[in-house]
């Protein structure tokens, strides 16, 4: 199995900037699709970005798209992910989770592993 630990979350103005960090550690970092979630209070969890396993492809939301940039650095065993244009609607627990799988996928149920997540707030 895999340990996750997320990094980076904080307090930001609307418009900034923030990059998460999760670092795995356990088994063989490559095994896994990584993938970034968050969950804002009232709300279920939701898929934001994932990467493959070798970096080679990724996957975004909507409301990520063209604002946020996943990455992999196999090096370090740590999955980031780099959030530009922030908006107060991006405020969340932000997760990261691992899929012991080859392929792309937004599903929360396919999630094996989760980090304990990390809180974004952006204010307006």
């Amino acid at each position: 199995q895999v340990q996750l630990v997320e990094s980076g979350g904080g307090l930001v103005q609307a418009g900034g900037s923030l990059r998460l960090s999760c670092a795995a550690s356990g088994r063989t970092f490559s095994s896994y699709v990584m993938g970034w979630f968050r969950q804002a209070p009232g709300k279920e969890r939701e898929f934001v970005a994932a990467i493959s396993r070798f970096g080679g492809s990724t996957d975004y939301s909507d409301s990520a798209k063209g604002r946020f940039t996943i990455s992999r650095d196999s090096a370090k065993n740590t999955v980031s992910l780099q959030m530009n244009s922030l908006k107060p609607e991006d405020t969340a627990v932000h997760y990261c989770g691992a899929r012991d799988g080859s392929t792309l996928s937004r599903r929360i149920s396919t999630i094996n592993y989760w980090g304990q997540g990390t809180q974004v707030t952006v204010a307006s």
